[in-house]
C-alpha cells in the first residue's frame, strides 16, 4: 500500500462527512412543503442525484442500457440514492449502493423507506477497492461522478470486473480531464487537490481495455454540462435558486464551487463522459 494513501483516502471521507445530512434533507423537505411520509420520487429530485445534469443524466445513460428486468444491480459510489431508486423502478430489478461515506448510505436508506422501496434497494458503507461481496455477483455496476475520487483506477476497474458476472455491463459517467490544464479549486468532488485524481478519455479507454472491457457506448456530454451550468447559474443570478437543492449536502462552499465547476468546463480543463462497456466472457 502506497504510504500517501491514508492521507488520500482521508481527504475524500472528510470532503463527504456529514454527520447532520438526514436531518438537513428532511428539515428542508418539511420547508418546501413536503410531507416525509407521503414522498414521491419527484420530490428529491433537486438534491438525490448528485452528478451533473442531475436525473436527466441518469435517464440518458439508462436509456443507453437495453436490460433485461430483473437483473442484480450495484450502484457504485450512490450518494443519496437518487439513480439506484430510478434503476429499480426502471428495469424492475434490486439494486444495492455502496458508497464510502456512512452518513450518504444512512440518508439513503431513510429516503427509500419513505418512499416505500426498501425492499428493492439497499444501502451499504463500503470501500470501492474492497467490495464485500463474491466474484460474478452483479449483472451491471453503475458508476457517476465515482473514479475522481480515487486514486487507484487499475485497482478499481480490476474490482469492478471482479463482481461483474462474464458478459456483464459497467455504465459510467464520469468527470474526466481535459486539456485545458489543472483544476480549479474547490470544486463538488474535492476543495483541493488531496482529494481529486482525474484521469483522461484515453486513460479511461485504456484502463477498462487492460481489464478487457469492450466499449459499447461512449458520448462526450461536456457541451450538455456546461449548458446545463450556465442555466443554473443564471437563476442564481436571478435569484431563483431552489432552497431545496445541492447546498444542502456541501454547504457554505458549494457556490464557489459550482462557480469554479462552470470555469473548468468553459476552460476546458474538465470532460463529461456516459459510457457503456461490456465485461469480458458471456453471460
Amino acid at each position: 500500500m502506497p504510504a500517501h494513501e491514508p492521507i488520500t483516502t482521508a481527504a475524500v471521507a472528510g470532503h463527504y462527512r456529514s454527520p447532520d445530512l438526514e436531518s438537513r434533507v428532511f428539515a428542508a423537505l418539511v420547508a418546501a412543503g413536503k410531507n416525509p411520509d407521503q414522498l414521491r420520487p419527484e420530490d428529491l429530485a433537486a438534491i438525490d442525484e448528485f452528478h451533473v445534469r442531475g436525473a436527466a443524466a441518469t435517464q440518458e445513460l439508462a436509456a443507453a442500457l437495453d436490460p433485461a428486468p430483473g437483473l442484480l444491480v450495484l450502484d457504485l459510489g450512490c450518494g443519496l440514492g437518487g439513480a439506484s431508486r430510478y434503476l429499480a423502478r426502471l428495469l424492475d430489478c434490486h439494486v444495492i449502493g455502496v458508497d464510502q461515506s456512512s452518513d450518504y448510505c444512512h440518508a439513503a436508506r431513510k429516503l427509500s423507506e419513505h418512499l416505500g422501496m426498501s425492499d428493492r434497494v439497499a444501502y451499504l458503507q463500503a470501500d470501492a477497492l474492497k467490495l464485500p461481496f463474491a466474484d460474478a455477483a452483479f449483472d451491471l455496476v453503475w458508476i457517476q461522478h465515482l473514479s475522481m475520487n480515487i486514486e487507484d483506477k487499475p485497482g478499481l476497474y480490476r474490482e469492478i470486473r471482479r463482481v461483474l458476472k462474464p458478459g456483464g455491463r459497467l455504465a459510467c459517467y464520469e468527470i474526466l480531464s481535459g486539456p485545458g490544464g489543472e483544476v480549479h479549486f474547490p470544486v463538488p468532488w474535492a476543495r483541493d487537490p488531496s482529494a481529486s485524481f482525474l484521469a483522461s478519455q484515453d486513460e479511461l479507454r485504456r484502463l477498462l481495455a487492460e481489464e478487457g472491457f469492450q466499449t459499447l457506448f461512449w458520448q462526450d456530454v461536456t457541451k450538455d454540462g456546461l449548458d446545463w451550468f450556465r442555466r443554473r447559474q443564471q437563476k442564481s443570478r436571478e435569484g431563483r435558486d431552489n432552497p431545496f437543492g445541492l447546498h444542502l449536502l456541501l454547504g457554505e462552499g458549494f457556490p464557489k464551487m459550482a462557480g469554479n465547476q462552470l470555469r473548468n468546463l468553459e476552460e476546458g480543463r474538465i470532460t463529461l463522459v456516459e459510457a457503456v462497456f461490456q465485461a469480458p466472457g458471456e453471460n
